[in-house]
């Protein structure tokens, strides 16, 4: 028995219609039928799936869609409109439809999905001409010129249900085209391109830990872990991030819901058994729509062999996806980093600690200890240097030491001793990459990041840092697919993808879809301080100063020591004009307030 799944999330929603369906229906409802079944099967159906899309609700000729990406919301909606426009009027009945995009807040239990977004996209749609598309301000903010198209303004509307005006933009296949500067987008923002597709997409579930032995989790958490890093190394292959796929651990869900909601065609799941000197390891690749075997295998073997079969499961799952591995990724995927299996051991310990959500000294310490053991024991353990490169960040970021500040420092030196050791590790190039970023070495930082994707595209942390560089580099609309991208890669971690992207759209002057990103962060990091901040900016920028003080004053409950200099200060901005950007959004809600007055006061 599966349990019950509800999540909530921020997501793009498609609603269409079919113009005149009464109309056709009473004129010839046989032909209307089929014609609505072939236009389904043929066109729309496919473009969601294309796009990345889910149909999950039918309404006689209505239907709604979900998207991660409101980029690709968009970009199918534009598709599916002028797919239908090209038909010739003549022969079977025409389908048309109205489309309306909203980007909002949405609930999703089991196949339903409810909530502001899915109602605004519904009130949207009826809006739109017979052929075109209706979204909101938001959503048009969102997309800038990343899409092929520009949006009229359609003023603002009231509609049925909802507390508040709605500020729309339309398009239609027939409209002259427009000046980018008629849209909400920065006139500076680059022109998209369309997004590479992998040809097959997988995330890999934690093995169950049949060893008896509690204390032999993180063993198999190890060999799951090193399966997902082997499989990103492969460039047709989108593999889903630890962080995501591990939040189903001791979980009873349904594989085809895993898939829906990773987004992923196939599912990896298996156990491990470990007594002595031997190891059992099973393993079963699942199909995520249809929940039947794409390829199974049961590994029992010496201990010292565990190298060689986390080669093979990598090998038989490309195999059975149907991938070919080129030369260099076969020659990735064989390096192991280590043949000492005590170093190894005490390597995955160390990692499973630095994957604890609530971090602190003591685990720092711990963490410590054992990654030194590990170079003892091996002194050519690239993978153990950049363990301990990673742990001085958080010490740096952290402050859990009286010589923090030196952390960057030895960051840095931990982490060239692993490159000297394997240049080609992917690892150590993005864990060298975001300590430059910390350091403000932006040129460095960029070099080390392109390294790493090239050697590891589904490097969710090489991604969103080189998002974040862009962004702090003054390039916000350059970051933003890339940070998109991380998120889509490791959907699970998503509290911090969503505050790298309000950012990134306050620096570009999004501020509408700033304020939606910051307060769905909230949602899920409810101590946060520093998305309450720079929400404050970004409603303060669109006149809502009394939301704004309220939010001022929540972030004081939350940490009443914070100061906004300090954390302004600390972030590696290249231009001092988006920081400015930042202080001035909270200026013109008179934020902060000074000493003695109080934060609602006028």
């Amino acid at each position: 028995m599966t349990e019950p799944h509800t999540t909530r999330r921020l997501a793009a929603i498609l609603a269409a219609d079919v113009v005149g369906y009464s109309r056709m229906m009473g004129g010839d409802e046989t032909g209307t039928l089929a014609a609505l079944k072939r236009h389904r099967q043929e066109l729309f159906d496919p473009t969601v799936a294309l796009h990345s899309g889910r149909v999950f609700k039918l309404i006689g000729d209505g239907t709604l869609v979900e998207f991660s990406s409101v980029v690709d919301a968009v970009n199918c909606a534009l598709t599916i409109q002028r797919a239908v426009a090209a038909t010739p009027e003549q022969g079977p009945p025409r389908i048309t439809l109205r489309i309306g995009i909203n980007l909002g807040d949405i609930i999703v239990e089991g196949d339903d999905i409810y909530g502001d977004g899915v109602n605004v996209a519904a009130r949207l749609e009826p809006l739109a001409e017979p052929g075109g598309v209706c979204v909101a301000s938001i959503v048009a903010e969102s997309v800038g010129r990343r899409v092929e198209v520009s949006f009229a303004d359609g003023g603002e509307v009231h509609v049925k249900n909802i507390d508040r005006p709605i500020r729309v933009w339309k398009w239609h296949p027939g409209s002259a085209p427009l000046p980018a500067a008629a849209s909400p987008a920065a006139a500076t923002a680059p022109a998209s391109t369309k997004p590479v597709r992998p040809a097959a997409s997988v995330a890999v579930l934690p093995f169950a830990n049949m060893s008896g032995d509690a204390e032999q989790e993180y063993f198999s958490d190890g060999i799951s872990e090193d399966i997902i890093t082997d499989l990103s190394k492969v460039g047709g292959l989108l593999v889903i991030a630890r962080n995501s796929s591990f939040a189903y651990k001791g979980k009873n869900v349904d594989i085809r819901t895993i898939g829906r909601d990773l987004g992923v065609k196939a599912v990896l799941e298996g156990s491990i058994r470990r007594a002595g000197n031997r190891v059992r390891i099973t393993a079963q690749l699942i199909d995520a729509t249809s929940g039947g075997h794409l390829w199974a295998e049961r590994y029992d073997r010496d201990l010292t062999d565990i190298f060689a079969v986390q080669d093979e499961v990598t090998r038989q799952i490309v195999a059975a996806l149907k991938l070919t591995l080129t030369p260099q990724e076969a020659k990735l995927i064989a390096g192991s980093g280590t043949t000492n299996l005590e170093a190894h051991d005490l390597f995955l310990k160390a990692r499973q600690l630095m994957s604890e959500p609530n971090k602190n000294f003591e685990l720092f310490t711990k963490a410590m200890t054992l990654l030194q053991g590990a170079v003892t024991l091996d002194a050519n353990y690239a993978d153990a240097y950049t363990g301990l490169a990673l742990v001085e960040q958080f010490n740096y970021q952290n402050r859990w030491t009286a010589d923090w500040d030196r952390g960057i420092e030895r960051a840095n030196d931990y982490v060239a001793k692993a490159i000297a050791i394997d240049p080609n590790n992917s690892f150590s190039r993005t864990t060298h990459g975001i300590a430059l970023v910390l350091g403000k070495n932006h040129d460095g930082a960029a070099a080390e990041l392109e390294k790493a994707l090239s050697l590891n595209p589904n490097d969710a942390m090489a991604l969103n840092a080189r998002g974040g560089l862009a962004m702090y580099r003054g390039q916000p609309e350059k970051g933003i697919p890339e940070i998109e991208r991380a998120m889509r890669l490791d959907p699970g971690f998503s509290q911090q993808y969503l505050h790298f992207l309000g950012l990134a759209h306050l620096i570009a002057g999004h501020y509408e879809t700033a304020a939606a990103y910051f307060k769905e962060r909230i949602l899920i990091v409810q101590n946060t301080d520093f998305s309450r901040a720079f929400l404050a900016s970004a409603l303060g920028h669109l006149g809502n100063f009394d939301q704004a003080r309220q939010i001022w004053r929540d972030l004081m409950q939350v940490n009443p020591n914070y100061s906004f200099e300090a954390h302004i200060g600390r972030l590696p901005f290249e231009q001092a004009s988006d920081a400015q950007r930042i202080r001035d959004g909270l200026a013109k809600a008179g934020l902060p307030p000074s000493d003695n007055e109080p934060a609602g006061a006028a």
